[in-house]
Formats: structure tokens, sequence, C-alpha cells
């Protein structure tokens, strides 16, 4: 299987938002489109994402501004996959950072690439497309000086219908 990865950039902004318009990745409920805009590195304080729509619109922009970083992964000229990776240190002030990740860090020490989200389009899961996106992700974050890669896997499923961030199998 061919499938190529490409970094995120204002001129992949149509393939991204045709991947979450299209693609059943999350409850498959159009309200609940999320256009990974809660991962990024942008200030969300007193923002809206209430509507798809206007989740949209802040991917548009975030796209543009270069807020929200990743990898796209093609097959056939399709985006049948996404990685949200960013910069940990620029994602504090987030929707999901002023979740999960403030306060969790005193102080940045080094410099970590935060692998905060996959999604696959449903034909393409079990082909290695999240294992070559995770490669990418490696191989480009050395060559950028990156010290550190994390994940935040969920420990534990409580659905799995909403579990964008991954499972974690412990073994």
């Amino acid at each position: 299987m061919n499938i190529e990865i490409k970094k995120l950039t204002p001129k992949l902004l149509n393939d991204y938002l045709h991947f979450f318009d299209t693609t059943p990745h999350h409850t498959n409920k159009p309200e609940d489109k999320c256009y990974c805009v809660g991962w990024c590195n942008a200030n969300s304080e007193g923002l809206d994402f209430s509507t798809a729509e206007k989740r949209r619109l802040y991917a548009t922009e975030y796209i543009n501004k270069n807020n929200i970083q990743g990898y796209l992964a093609y097959y056939k000229n399709k985006v049948v996959g996404w990685c949200n990776a960013n910069t940990r240190s620029d994602c504090f002030e987030c929707q999901y950072g002023r979740m999960y990740l403030n306060g969790s860090f005193d102080k940045e020490v080094a410099k970590v690439k935060s692998v905060f989200c996959f999604a696959v389009s449903p034909e393409m899961r079990r082909h290695g497309i999240a294992e070559l996106l995770l490669k990418t992700i490696c191989e480009d974050s050395s060559k950028d000086g990156f010290d550190f890669i994390e994940a935040y896997p969920n420990k534990e499923i409580e659905s799995k219908d909403n579990d964008c961030m991954g499972a974690c199998k412990i073994i």
C-alpha cells in the first residue's frame, strides 16, 4: 500500500477540511465533528467551539496561522489519516491544554513534541497508517531539534466513539 505522509500547511487546508467534513472518525454525528481545534497553539479562552460550523471556521483560521500542526496521510491522493503533533509548550492555552496540560509542567526544560490525537478513515484502519504518521513525526522531530516526543493515550476507554487521543494497551 502506497501511503504518502505530508506535513500540514495552509496549502493543504482544503484536504484537511474535506477529511473532517466527510470522514467518520468520531461519533459520526455531524454536530460532533471536532476539526481538531481543541489541540493547537492558540489561546482558546472565551472562544465558542459549540458547533461543528464554528470549529470548522476556527480550523481554517488556525491552519492559515500554523496554530494546528500535524500530518496528513494520503492514499490515492485522498486524505485517509490525520495526526495532531504540536510543540507542548505552545499548547498550554488551547482548549484541551487548559484541561489536561496546565499545571502539569512547572517549567519547560526540554523541547517536547506532543502527539495529541489520531484520526484514520474507517476503511483504512489496521493498515499501519498511524504507525507511518508516528514514524514521520519522530523523524521530523529529531531533525527539528526536539528533545522528546510525548503522547497522551487514554488508559481507560470510556467510549470508543470519543477516544480521539487513542487507547493505551497496558502490557
